[in-house]
C-alpha cells in the first residue's frame, strides 16, 4: 500500500534579499490511507510551509514528494494544479466562500475545474457532499444566512465534492467557538472513520487530541513524531461542555 503522503529529506528555503530562510530543514515522514494527523508548532516553525507543498501549492527546494505514489516533485505548474485538483481537498480558517453564491455552487466550484462532467452531475455531486456533512437542506442558503460552523461544513463539502485521496485543514476551528470546534472535530472523525485520509494544522492542543498522530515542528525541523493513544470522543466531549453549561446557568 502506497503512503498517502511520502516526503524524504524534504527541505524548502527561501531567499529574501541575500537573506536565505531554511523554513524546512531535511523533513522525512510518511502518511498512509486512512491517517487523522495533527501537525503543530509555533510561528516559523515550518508547518505552513510543509502544508503549501503537500498541498502542492509550492515545491520543496531539496528532496522528495510523492502524492498518493506519484512523484511530484518535478512537475509543470499545469500538472500541478491538476494533480491538486484531482487528490486534494483543502478546508482554510477563514472558510473562503464566494459571499454571492449559494451554499451548493460554492461546493460546485472545483467541479468547474473537472472535464467531462455534466452540470446535472455537478449539482448532485454537490447535494451529496452537503448531505454527507449534516447541510442539504441549506443548500440554497448564501454564506451570510449560515453560522459559522455552517460555512465551516459547506466549506468541508466544497473540498469532498472531487472525492480526493487526501483533507487537508490549516487551522479549520480557528474562527469557530468551543462547541462548534467541537462539532466539526467530530465531522473530521467521521470523515476518516469513513476511510478518509486528513493531515491538519493546528495551535490548539486539544483539537490536535481529536486525531490519532501527532507531528510537532520547531525551526524547520520535525522534533516529534508520536501517536494519540486515547483520541478525545467528540461526543463525550460535547456531553462534557453541555453538562459544564448547565451547571453555570443553574449556579446563583
Amino acid at each position: 500500500m502506497n503512503p498517502v503522503i511520502k516526503l524524504e529529506d524534504f527541505s524548502k528555503t527561501y531567499q529574501t534579499g541575500e537573506v536565505q530562510v531554511h523554513a524546512v530543514r531535511g523533513v522525512s515522514l510518511s502518511v498512509m490511507p486512512g491517517e487523522f494527523v495533527a501537525v503543530m508548532g509555533a510561528s516559523g516553525s515550518g508547518k505552513s510551509t510543509l502544508m503549501n507543498t503537500v498541498g502542492c501549492l509550492d515545491r520543496p527546494t531539496g528532496g522528495k514528494y510523492w502524492l498518493d505514489g506519484i512523484d511530484v516533485t518535478e512537475l509543470d505548474r499545469s500538472d500541478l494544479a491538476k494533480i491538486r485538483n484531482d487528490k486534494i481537498g483543502f478546508v482554510f480558517q477563514g472558510f473562503n466562500l464566494l459571499s454571492r453564491t449559494t451554499a451548493v455552487e460554492n461546493v460546485e466550484l472545483p467541479l468547474l475545474y473537472a472535464r467531462g462532467i455534466s452540470g446535472r452531475e455537478q449539482y448532485q455531486r454537490a447535494m451529496e457532499a452537503l448531505n454527507m456533512v449534516g447541510l442539504g437542506d441549506r443548500a440554497l442558503h448564501h454564506p451570510n444566512q449560515l453560522s459559522g460552523g455552517q460555512q465551516q461544513r459547506v466549506a468541508i463539502a466544497r473540498a469532498l465534492v472531487n472525492k480526493p485521496r487526501l483533507l487537508l485543514a490549516d487551522e479549520p476551528t480557528g474562527n469557530l467557538d468551543t462547541q462548534t470546534s467541537i462539532e466539526i472535530m467530530g465531522l473530521f472523525q467521521q470523515l476518516n472513520r469513513g476511510g478518509m485520509s486528513i493531515v491538519m494544522v493546528t495551535h490548539e492542543l486539544d483539537i490536535a487530541h481529536y486525531t490519532k498522530r501527532m507531528l510537532i515542528m520547531r525551526d524547520g525541523r520535525l522534533i516529534k513524531d508520536e501517536p494519540i493513544e486515547t483520541p478525545l470522543s467528540s461526543t463525550e466531549e460535547l456531553r462534557k461542555l453541555h453538562a459544564e453549561q448547565s451547571a453555570v446557568a443553574l449556579a446563583p
